[in-house]
């Protein structure tokens, strides 16, 4: 059964830094996007940061610079490498991966957001 499985997250002040990390268990998908969004209760989702097949990768424009994505292909494994975290990055972080039918580039943000995901993981930063 496909799944995807999140790890990491947590608790840590203003400044500090957290990784998470992931894997979709069971896609045999040629082109995909898969990345990560997060969820702010009120605010919706918001995509985070997205890779493609060909390694495409895109982040959003309030993480640019503290941010990093990368990626197995084998083993379609993600981390998020989260520096420099700020309050306003206090959400629920979710992984997900979405099958698309060329590499999707910079499209791959936006088309995460309707991907299958896993459970999320909290993430918390304190001011």
């Amino acid at each position: 059964q496909a799944q995807v499985l999140e790890s990491g997250g947590g608790s840590v002040q203003t400044g500090g830094s957290l990784r998470l990390s992931c894997v979709a268990k069971g896609y045999t998908w040629r082109n995909y996007c898969m990345g990560w969004f997060r969820l702010v209760p009120g605010k919706g989702r918001e995509g985070v940061a997205a890779i493609d097949t060909d390694g495409v990768i895109s982040i959003t424009d309030s993480a640019t610079g503290r941010f990093t994505i990368a990626k197995d292909n084998a083993e379609k494994s993600l981390h998020l490498q989260m520096n420099n975290l700020k309050p306003e990055d206090t959400a629920m972080y979710y992984c997900a991966i979405r099958e698309t039918t060329v590499a999707a580039g910079t499209h791959c943000l936006g088309l995460l957001l309707s991907g299958q995901r896993g459970q999320g993981t909290q993430v918390t930063v304190s001011s």
